[in-house]
């Protein structure tokens, strides 16, 4: 059984940082692609950035140059460092496995990001 859990959300000002935490449960870890996505009111979920277990990273146009994707393969641990927030950084922000065996994904419940201006 696949689970992943959120930490880390809250509110800041803008040009503030912060940085979201994943921690995986279940195995193997090095089969799953791990990704960050974030829904704001009214729009639809968004991917904000992938990591592959080799490293590769793909990141939206939209936070390149200040969100970065990072993970620790002893702890089971996903990163995303946010840095020069934005208030249309707004969002909950949700961290998804995304199996490369049955590319099924496995949510977490997502947690809270709030950028004022």
């Amino acid at each position: 059984q696949v689970q992943v859990a959120e930490s880390g959300g809250g509110s800041v000002q803008a040009g503030g940082s912060l940085r979201l935490s994943c921690e995986f449960y279940g195995s193997p870890f090095a089969m799953y692609v791990m990704e960050w996505y974030r829904q704001a009111p009214g729009k639809q979920r968004e991917l904000v950035a992938r990591i592959t277990d080799g490293g590769i990273t793909d990141v939206a146009d939209s936070v390149k140059g200040r969100f970065a994707i990072s993970r620790d393969h002893a702890s089971h641990m996903v990163y995303l460092q946010m840095n020069s927030l934005k208030p249309e950084d707004t969002a909950v922000y949700y961290c998804a496995a995304l199996s490369l065996q049955t590319r099924q994904n496995y949510w977490g419940q997502g947690t809270q990001v709030t950028v004022s201006s």
